[in-house]
């Protein structure tokens, strides 16, 4: 990737405690201003920034993770904000814990502690009460289970992989599963045509999408009758994947054996056969330092390039840099708009050397390269006339 020189350092807010490798990527090039009102870019963790105005400088926000639901991004596309997050950069945390817990649940390894726990004080009798107590949480192996894996983004396909090594079975579903993921996957991994085959098939099911309208209480009365008698159900995603109501019915009747969920609340907790774990799926230091460096990466590029790599709401766009200046220009996804600033930018006498329009949804993103020269004073005058295009949302010149 080139660099384009920056005439002036940008000022990079952040709202959470950031990993100091991700910092690292900033410091030099950027001033990192905390109490800053109208920053360039902000990196972001858990804090909520819904009710936050922006100020008319901020170009992007990054989410030093996946989930994005504390940042308003509607309203960041409208004001031409792009938004970042990072996905994959903690997918080994969650696979780690998904796994641990498989095992763990499966042998009442949680339940198991915890009774011990309970014999504190019995003195010499402890031993005698492990030996006969144990066999109330005789478990059974992972080994030779069937493990359903909903979702085969960057998590999913690392449980699919990790859990073949394990001597499961693994089948798999995901109807929008992307080719980069699909070359990572293994080929014993088994394909489900439909969910509902997941479902009837599966000893142990982990789900990994995104909370929509379309997966809102996808584990419901339902689905729940589809499955095999006892089957464990992990839940590293969101905890509106459930619902919690015949969820509890499920584990009372034991036709859900064990509900695992990284998400716990108090109708969780009243649950019986319920691991509730406080919310740890990417919570490692090397997850954090992960996500940090990948965030940092796509907001220097950005400011520095105009690229988009990991958007929630631009479009993903990559032009090696060519030319002397670069437009970057975010507008409304309607007919002509490349050529009104094609025409904007001939009419100041310049030639373009290369460029890419992309679009997503209602908006679009195109960038242009300039061959020859651009001096100081037509920068403004460029910027101005490219901003007098209807339906431009905003225009760097980078």
């Amino acid at each position: 990737m080139s660099t384009i020189t920056l005439e002036k350092k940008q000022i990079i807010k952040t709202l959470n405690n950031i990993a100091e490798n991700g910092l690292n990527v900033l410091k030099g090039n950027y001033t990192l201003d905390d109490h800053s009102d109208n920053p360039d870019a902000i990196v972001v963790r858990s804090f909520n920034m819904q009710n936050i105005e922006f100020g008319n400088k901020l170009k992007a926000i990054a989410r030093a993770g996946a989930g994005v639901n504390n940042i308003p991004v509607e309203k960041c596309t409208e004001q031409g904000i792009v938004v970042f997050n990072t996905p994959g950069a903690n997918a080994n945390a969650v696979k780690e814990l998904v796994l641990t817990s498989v095992m763990a649940t499966s042998r009442n390894l949680f339940d198991g502690v915890a009774w011990a726990k309970q014999l504190e004080g019995e003195g010499n009798q402890v031993s005698k009460l492990v030996e006969t107590g144990k066999k109330q949480f005789v478990g059974k192996e992972a080994k030779g289970k069937t493990l359903g894996v909903i979702g085969l983004g960057a998590i999913g396909a690392l449980v699919a992989n990790d859990a073949l090594s394990l001597g499961m079975d693994v089948i798999g579903f995901d109807p929008y599963i992307s080719v980069d993921t699909a070359w990572n996957l293994s080929r014993t991994v088994q394909r489900a045509s439909t969910i509902e085959e997941l479902f009837a098939s599966a000893d142990f099911i982990t789900v990994h999408v995104p909370l929509t309208d379309d997966t809102k209480g996808m584990f419901n009365y339902g689905t729940f009758s589809l499955m095999k008698t006892g089957v464990h159900i992990l839940n590293f995603s969101r905890g509106g994947l459930v619902n919690e109501k015949d969820m509890a019915q499920a584990l009372e009747t034991g036709k859900v054996g064990k509900y695992i969920t990284d998400f716990p609340n108090e109708n969780v907790l009243k649950m019986q056969n319920v691991v509730p774990i406080p919310h740890l799926g990417a919570s490692t230091q090397e997850s954090e330092e992960n996500c940090a460096v990948m965030a940092a990466r796509q907001v220097k590029e950005f400011l520095e390039t105009g690229n988009i790599r990991n958007s929630v709401n631009f479009p993903s766009v990559h032009l090696p840099y060519t030319g002397k200046r670069r437009v970057a220009a975010f507008h409304k996804n309607v007919p002509n708009m490349v050529g009104q600033i094609s025409s904007a930018i001939s009419s100041l006498n310049l030639n373009i050397a290369d460029m890419v329009n992309r679009s997503r949804g209602e908006y679009a993103y195109t960038m242009v390269d300039i061959e020859t020269d651009v001096d100081g004073d037509t920068i403004p005058h460029l910027e101005a006339k490219i901003n007098q295009i209807a339906d431009i949302v905003t225009t760097r010149i980078i």
